[in-house]
């Protein structure tokens, strides 16, 4: 009986301490995500700004690959962490970014850490 009660107690405690562990964790991966690709948006719409007035061949395919990366960005499901895909589209926006790096001769490196994240060029 008192292997019983003991095992129903510590379950529940185990359950509990579980459930905020995973909250905690949750909530910061979600914020890395959250701020790799919102630096990813930021770097594409200053760059699509920047090459606006441009009019010549090369330009228009640095356009066309910063259009369609700010695309996949807005179509990214921010608010579904249940979403089956959501690692696959996140590789896919980090390759369409160094691409775009390097049509743009741009040298990037994203780092998240608990010190800062930064992207450097």
């Amino acid at each position: 009986r008192f292997h019983g009660e003991g095992f129903q107690e510590g379950y529940a405690e185990g359950s509990h301490a579980g459930m905020a562990e995973g909250r905690r964790y949750g909530a910061l991966h979600g914020a890395s995500i959250g701020s790799e690709v919102g630096c990813y948006l930021g770097f594409a719409l200053t760059w699509r700004c920047l090459l606006q007035g441009c009019t010549d061949e090369k330009n228009s395919k640095k356009l066309r690959a910063l259009d369609s990366l700010i695309g996949m960005i807005q179509k990214f499901p921010y608010e579904d962490p249940t979403y089956d895909k959501l690692q696959e589209d996140l590789e896919n926006i980090r390759g369409k970014f160094k691409q775009v790096c390097s049509m743009l001769n741009v040298q990037s490196d994203f780092r998240v850490g608990t010190e800062r994240s930064s992207l450097t060029f």
